[in-house]
């Protein structure tokens, strides 16, 4: 049998650890990118078994050189297809993968026959790993392209470094104890370490799949029976005893509002106020949440950090001043169902409303007028907060909104990240609340097919801890958007445009934007301030060099001074700022 020559050994093993290692690295990464690095990682795996069988010299764990050579000549086969069969990309990898790990798990478990202690050991363990992580491939198909990607790069890696292991034991003592020993040394260590990676996976794998705890609405969500029809009115009020900021005290509130289609609705939110605060009406501060999912137990003022949403520096800062902050659930969070996800009016209703409910609550005083921010989902409810005021709640004097990172433009945002993991999740979304809200758009037939059940799966988890985790690795098993573009053909294209903020915000206006923001997109928001500016709308737009969409609003962000500034600003009358030509 013709051997291969010494040098390709280590050559391989090196490509197949430096590709595991970047594969493992971006198994969120775009499809295409993907895709290429799990095709080359299957020709190289396959590359090196033929080698492998064709140089045998004891240093394989495998009993049959013809299956090993068989077996890399069909992963060399599987992916070259991969490449070309973008059709089944996702079924054939995970197959490929899955038999590759259960077939070398097998042909290792049969090396426990060999007459050496040290070989059984790491046949054992070895073969225990790759029937592990083969079973992990097969059997988690919620998870199955970023546990694939995590797996098959991490095993490319150990395939790599056991085959420069090898050559260098073989180095380090050609023929003799001291290198048997090194080689017998690596192989236990290498199938060691392949196994306790392959459980670690099986337990991450486990956990993130789990999601959050699920959490239930208690009964203070649970409205009165004879609800009134005036919006704004407070329902129930209970303190909040956790996630507080410092020297303040907090409730939680029920209050009435409206829903999309203009009947009565229940919503929840919360109030925090300072401490010390004297008698003089207290300033307020009126937010609209960002996204934080479209079910009842997503509800911010059920988490255990309620007011930790957006610019909290920002808002901790206001109370410590003197100032009330309040911020509604919206609809169908806490509350019964459908959230009005994205639909900009019914939005602006809940943030006003609860600002009407929290000046009925007892013992605390707050001003009529109120300024209104908000971050993402939140910069859209804002906006719309303040284009309807003056009709929906004119009692309420705006001092000034302002809109960090806002999804200002639906049509634009659903094209922009439509690929992207993090916008499927948001397309998920929008598609599952739309569908109950809109049953004559039939959103549900839009859908890419196949994806209705990744859809309803997603919109049961919130956007944020373990769930938001689930979510993204959710969004990365999509390799097509949620929404084809040709879906915003028609009436949902229409109703994005219709929950788009295309009309006059008749007050001071401040507009905030990460240039690194991979999910509201600087370009789209560039060209939304350009056209609102170029329409006769005054605003102050700030950017923010490399900061992403969360971190646009961390603590450390410089956004964070430049809005407890201007809510000061607003409160103290002076003149606003227009950066509009």
């Amino acid at each position: 049998m013709h051997r291969t020559p010494g040098w390709v050994r280590p050559v391989l093993g090196a490509a197949l650890a430096v590709l595991g290692s970047v594969l493992a690295l971006h198994s969120a990464a775009s499809i295409e990118v993907f895709v290429v690095l799990v095709s080359a990682g299957l020709v190289a795996l396959g590359v090196a078994r033929i080698a492998g069988a064709l140089g045998r010299d004891g240093d394989g764990e495998g009993t049959w050189p013809w299956l090993e050579g068989g077996s890399g000549a069909l992963l060399v086969v599987a992916g070259i297809a991969a490449l070309l069969w973008r059709g089944t990309t996702l079924p054939v990898l995970a197959a490929c993968v899955a038999v590759l790990l259960l077939v070398t798990g097998a042909t290792s478990l049969a090396a426990l026959f060999r007459k050496t202690p040290v070989h059984r050991a790491a046949a054992l363990l070895g073969g225990m790993a790759a029937v592990l992580a083969g079973l992990l491939v097969m059997f988690w198909p919620r998870l199955t392209l970023w546990a694939f990607g995590v797996v098959f790069g991490g095993w490319l890696v150990f395939a790599g470094l056991h085959m420069l292991v090898g050559f260098l034991a073989r180095r380090r003592g050609p023929g003799g104890r001291a290198g048997g020993r090194w080689r017998e040394f690596g192989r236990v260590a290498g199938s060691a370490v392949a196994l306790l990676m392959a459980v670690a996976m099986v337990a991450l794998t486990a956990f993130i799949h789990a999601g959050d705890p699920r959490l239930v609405p208690d009964a203070f969500y649970t409205p009165p029976t004879d609800v009134p029809s005036e919006p704004g009115r407070l329902l129930r009020a209970e303190v909040l005893g956790s996630g507080v900021p410092a020297n303040a005290e907090a409730w939680r509130i029920l209050y009435t509002t409206t829903n999309p289609d203009g009947s009565p609705a229940v919503a929840s939110g919360s109030v925090v106020v300072p401490r010390d605060r004297g008698e003089a009406p207290l300033p307020v501060v009126s937010m609209a949440h960002g996204t934080k999912g479209i079910v009842p137990r997503c509800a911010p003022s059920l988490s255990p950090q309620p007011f930790e949403d957006g610019p909290a520096a920002a808002l901790r800062e206001l109370v410590s001043q003197g100032w009330a902050g309040v911020m509604t659930d919206y609809v169908g969070l806490g509350t019964a169902g459908p959230h009005p996800y994205l639909v900009g009016e019914a939005e602006g209703r809940n943030v006003l409303d609860a600002h009407r409910a929290a000046r009925r609550l007892e013992g605390i005083a707050l001003r009529g007028d109120a300024v209104i921010w908000g971050h993402s989902q939140g910069g859209h409810g804002a906006l719309f907060s303040a284009a309807i005021a003056r009709d929906y709640a004119p009692e309420i004097g705006v001092l000034g909104v302002a809109a960090l990172a806002p999804a200002s433009n639906l049509e634009d945002l659903a094209l922009g990240v439509k690929d992207d993991a993090a916008g499927k999740v948001v397309s998920s979304y929008i598609a599952a609340s739309w569908e109950e809200l809109f049953p004559a758009l039939g959103v549900g037939s839009l859908l890419t097919p196949g994806y209705a059940g990744a859809v309803e799966r997603i919109g049961e988890l919130c956007f944020g801890g373990r769930d938001a985790l689930s979510a993204i690795v959710g969004g990365t098993q999509l390799f097509d958007a949620v929404l084809p573009a040709s879906a915003l053909h028609g009436p949902l294209g229409a109703k994005l445009r219709e929950n788009s903020v295309a009309m006059d915000i008749g007050y001071p206006l401040f507009v905030g934007q990460g240039l690194a923001d991979q999910l509201v997109k600087p370009g789209m928001q560039r060209n939304w301030v350009a056209a609102r500016c170029a329409a006769g709308q005054e605003m102050e737009y700030r950017e923010y060099q490399g900061l992403d969409h969360m971190p646009l609003v961390q603590d450390d962000s410089p956004l964070i001074r430049d809005l407890v500034a201007w809510a000061n600003d607003r409160l103290q009358g002076r003149e606003p700022v227009d950066t509009c030509p």
